[in-house]
């Protein structure tokens, strides 16, 4: 799978992997943030394109462009614009870029990383065949509120998508019970989910020291076996390879 970013003047964007920390999560009691596996393979997932200066950015709650006020850190130019009026602020993306045949590229913000005051909006680009680049829009939902940029945020998050596989998708309801041995399982987990729990109150007990309840986090069934041998722990997309000239 090829994923191609054609930089337009000379400099391509500021891209990098996405990485799996983010340092609200860092804050929180015994960093226990990271236990929910779910939360770090969506970090991790995909790229993120960086502010080259830093800058701030004022809305006074009305709808023309002008009710934006973007400030520059001193002696650079800001890496966003009002463009759009109605309290949107626009990056845009110096590039082109290109999956192949039938991928789209899911561009939204970076993800679990929320900014105080404003938004990220998300937008899905046909990057197989279209020749054009495209904006980054943040929407500001407190007026009166100051968003901060600095210099080397991330203000976009990309990863391919394939176009047609919602629509091949036969989404349906069932009750539990139409899966026997699936309700079991659940049974399982969460029958010693609630004994887990009421030990954490136990001084000294097991539930104690073990801290928290690993099966997903370890891809195991309810019962301790191994459940899908696809199962990940952690994801590291490989960053971009400059191969301009070649």
């Amino acid at each position: 799978m090829k994923l191609t970013c054609y930089a337009m003047h000379g400099e391509p964007p500021l891209l990098r992997a996405a990485p799996a920390t983010r340092d609200w999560m860092d804050g929180t009691p015994q960093a226990y943030a990271y236990r929910c596996l779910p939360l770090n393979i969506a970090n991790a997932h995909g790229w993120e394109i960086l502010c080259r200066t830093g800058f701030t950015a004022h809305w006074d709650g009305g709808a023309s462009k002008d009710a934006i006020v973007i400030t520059p850190d001193p002696g650079t130019v800001a890496p966003a614009i009002s463009h759009f009026g109605s309290g949107v602020l626009t990056f845009h993306i110096e590039a082109v870029f290109r999956t192949e045949p039938g991928w789209s590229l899911y561009a939204q913000g970076p993800v679990n990383a929320p900014k105080d005051g404003i938004a990220p909006l998300t937008g899905i680009i046909e990057t197989d065949w279209a020749p054009y680049s495209f904006t980054m829009n943040w929407k500001f939902t407190a007026l009166g509120r100051v968003a901060r940029f600095d210099a080397g945020e991330p203000f976009c998050a990309i990863f391919p998508i394939q176009r047609r596989l919602l629509e091949s998708v036969e989404p349906e309801i069932r009750s539990l019970k139409d899966d026997p041995e699936l309700e079991q399982r659940f049974q399982e987990w969460s029958t010693g989910r609630l004994r887990f729990n009421a030990d954490l109150a136990q001084p000294g007990s097991a539930a104690q020291a073990e801290k928290w309840q690993k099966s997903y986090y370890l891809g195991l069934n309810p019962d301790g076996s191994p459940a899908d041998p696809d199962h990940l722990i952690k994801l590291r997309p490989p960053g971009f390879v400059d191969k301009r000239g070649t």
